[in-house]
């Protein structure tokens, strides 16, 4: 973990990359929060705009071809695999057959949003022998939607801190700026009090 800190702080776009690649190959690195993360480095001024975009697209499309082309190369065995049976069930591989079979592309055009969904929708379309440039192609669209959203909102919630920041340094100077006025006047009040009393 600790080398993964030192990539994004040394290398923040091989560490987008990388974090979107290993998320697609089953280790918790779920592919939102690498995308609300970009956002939120972008927010910062930490990355640049259009590198980091590049690198996040990359690293997603990557990934999802790596799920896909698990799925052809095991085919229905996918579901007594190792690694990839608790990701697919018998029962859902059977389910999501029958939706592409009635709704073909349409299937990776939505499911990819959907994030329970998204990596067991990838390798059934790989068990189902799509063609891998239909698949590339329709994934490469939607990605567009799921980064535009993800980063959207990372980079909303960092100029939102970035905000946040601002006005509590405005309310700490105000309030100090009161509190001085408030003791100046308490002290001139104090002032005239006693002189009225040494008067009388």
């Amino acid at each position: 973990m600790l080398q993964l800190s030192s990539l994004l702080e040394h290398f923040p776009y091989a560490g987008l990359f990388i974090l979107l690649i290993l998320g697609g190959i089953g280790l918790p690195f779920p592919e939102d929060t690498t995308l609300i993360l970009c956002g939120f480095l972008i927010s910062h001024t930490i990355v640049k705009p259009v590198p980091a975009l590049l690198a996040v697209y990359s690293g997603l499309l990557v990934a999802d071809l790596f799920l896909f082309y698990v799925g052809r190369k095991y085919g229905r065995m996918i579901v007594t695999h190792k690694r990839f049976h608790k990701i697919l069930s018998p029962e859902r591989l059977s389910m999501l057959e029958d939706k592409f079979n009635k709704r073909g592309v349409l299937v990776i055009l939505f499911g990819r949003h959907l994030l329970g969904l998204r990596a067991q929708i990838f390798l059934v379309a790989g068990v189902m022998r799509m063609s891998a440039l239909k698949f590339l192609l329709t994934d490469a669209f939607t990605s567009l939607f799921t980064i535009a959203m993800m980063v959207g909102a990372g980079y909303i919630g960092g100029n939102s801190l970035q905000i946040i920041k601002k006005d509590i340094s405005r309310i700490e100077h105000v309030a100090i700026f009161l509190i001085v006025i408030f003791l100046a006047l308490f002290f001139f009040f104090r002032y005239i009090r006693s002189g009225r009393k040494q008067s009388l």
